[in-house]
């Protein structure tokens, strides 16, 4: 049992890092430049962007990924 419990809160640890790492990433060179044509959108059709679609799909993997490494480290700590 000791050894489930190491590899959770190692395994979601690094999980966790990873993804936040990754989302930091996203953040900086993703995000869709000033001089793009964003702005030509309107803001209901926003997500049909190319650029907005992949930074926002992006961001959701990332801080998925992010809460499944917290869950695991709770769950290695927890139990």
């Amino acid at each position: 049992m000791v050894i489930v419990r190491q590899m959770m809160v190692i395994l979601g640890g690094l999980l966790f890092l990873g993804s936040m790492a990754a989302h930091v990433y996203a953040r900086v060179r993703l995000r869709p430049s000033e001089d793009s044509d964003l702005d030509d959108y309107y803001h209901e059709f926003e997500d049909e962007h190319p650029e907005y679609a992949r930074y926002s799909l992006w961001l959701n993997i990332t801080m998925g990924g992010a809460a499944l490494g917290m869950a695991l480290l709770f769950a290695g700590i927890v139990v």
